[in-house]
This record gives structure tokens, sequence and C-alpha cells, in this order.
């Protein structure tokens, strides 16, 4: 499966080729976010991906009120998920698993030391991403990343956050959702997965960590058996034609979710 890679990977191997090349020298000051979003012609969002990459690398250190600067000694590389080896449900699985055992402990963390301003924030969030309703052959799996992003941004662990946010440019532009339910089922699936996010975010606005957690766990869980089902009927192989018709028979049982709260784990969910 060939996809075009995301603009966030475009600019951070564009930088790092400046880095590499002594383009940007050890030392150097990079261009504000504005100068870089001119110079590569895309947004701020996607210059913040770019360079959390590269600080993930350990390539370039934030230095607050000043700016984004080169390492002076770039540590050896360490931990990366390279694009091109994610192609294939089975990495898709991997990372629902990553992030699974993350988030699950950002959604407490968030439950106890969100402010009300952030609570709101993170309904409204919510609101925006489960209003849409877009067709899935049009919208990815993971197209409530943003929503998640908020939560770890308001557990207030930085780091935890900062991986997630690193994540995002290699695991949201994946599969399409159209893979794992057809247009008709579209509404059942919307609804099931809006009641797993207005449990999560019920535990959040009540200030109980344990409960966001378990729902966390829940609807990443949930997500993680979705796609674990599509890879068993596809014989784990590349999401491919034949995956759209064995999803159809898989998620036709959507209807039984419930809107109160979190749903029971069912055959047809997992």
């Amino acid at each position: 499966m060939s996809r075009r890679k995301p603009l966030s990977t475009i600019v951070a191997e564009s930088l790092l080729q400046k880095v590499r090349s002594g383009e940007l020298a050890p030392g150097a000051q990079l261009p504000t976010e504005a100068e870089l979003g001119a110079q590569y012609g895309v947004s701020r969002t996607v210059i913040r991906e770019a360079v959390a990459r590269l600080r993930s690398a350990g390539l370039v250190i934030p230095q607050q009120g000043r700016g984004v600067f080169v390492s002076e000694a770039p540590r050896v590389q360490g931990f990366t998920i390279p694009q091109e080896a994610l192609r294939t449900l089975p990495e898709t699985i991997a990372l629902l698993e990553l992030r699974l055992s993350v988030e699950v402990e950002s959604a407490a963390l968030c439950a106890e030391r969100r402010s009300d301003e952030e609570a709101h924030a993170i309904r409204l969030s919510m609101e925006q991403v489960d209003a849409q309703h877009e067709d899935p052959t049009r919208i990815n799996i993971h197209y409530d990343y943003d929503f998640h992003l908020k939560i770890a941004e308001c557990s207030r662990n930085e780091f935890i956050h900062g991986f997630l946010a690193y994540l995002r440019p290699v695991i949201v532009p994946r599969f399409q959702l159209g893979h794992i339910v057809a247009s008709e089922h579209k509404e059942n699936y919307y609804a099931r997965i809006h009641s797993e996010h207005e449990a999560i975010v019920a535990g959040i606005e009540r200030r109980d960590p344990q409960g966001a957690r378990e729902a966390m766990r829940r609807h990443l869980h949930n997500s993680l058996e979705r796609v674990r089902a599509l890879a068993l009927a596809s014989g784990v192989g590349t999401a491919g034609a034949r995956t759209v018709g064995t999803a159809d028979a898989l998620f036709a049982g959507l209807a039984g979710s419930s809107a109160q709260g979190a749903p029971e784990r069912q055959d047809d969910d997992g």
C-alpha cells in the first residue's frame, strides 16, 4: 500500500538533511514557525510536528523564550518509527497497542490535573470531532487523534504529550475508516465512538482518574480489537479491496451501541 508521505515527514526530512549537511550547523537557531511555514508552504501545525520529530531524535533543542536550536552534540539516533515500515495492518495493531499503554494513564492524569477551562476545551474538542460524521472512505481511522492529544496536553506531562505528538504524523495518515466500516453502517459506528468518547470526558469532568482510565482503556481496546478483527478476516495482509467486504459483515451489528455511556464489549466490536 503506497501513500504520499505526510507533509510533516517531508519537512522533517528536509530539515534533517540541512542539519547533516551543515547548512544548519550545531548551535544554529532554526527559523521561526512562521518563517518555516512560508518557506515550505505548510501550516504551523505541520512545522510543529516536523520539529517535534527532530526534537525526539535529539537533533534540536527548544530554549524557552528564545527558539529552537540545533543540538551542539546530537545524540545517537534513538527510537524511531520509519515511515516506510508502516504499510500493513500488523504495524497499525502494534501502534494501537503502544497508544493503549500510554493513553490510559494520560486520561487518568488529565482527570486529576485539568482545570475547569481545560475540561471545557476537551468536551468542545470531542463535540467538534464527533459532529463530523464524514464518509468512511474519505476519512482516516484515527480521525479523533486531536481529541486524544488534547487530553494528553491537559495531563500536564510534557513527555506524554510530546510522545503522542511525535506519533501523530506517523499514525494518523494510515488506513481509511472505510477499510473497517461500510458507509451504510457509519452512523452506528460514529454513535459507538461518541459513546466511548463521552465516557472518557465524563470521567475527566468528574475528576475521576479511575473512571477516565477505564473509559480510555475500553475505547482504545475496542479500536484495537476492531483492527485485529479486520486483520484476521483479511489474512493479516495489507488493507486491500476485499477487506471492505469483510468489514461490512464484521461491523453490521453496531446498531446496538448506547449513547448513554461506555458500551460493554461485544463480539462484533471486539
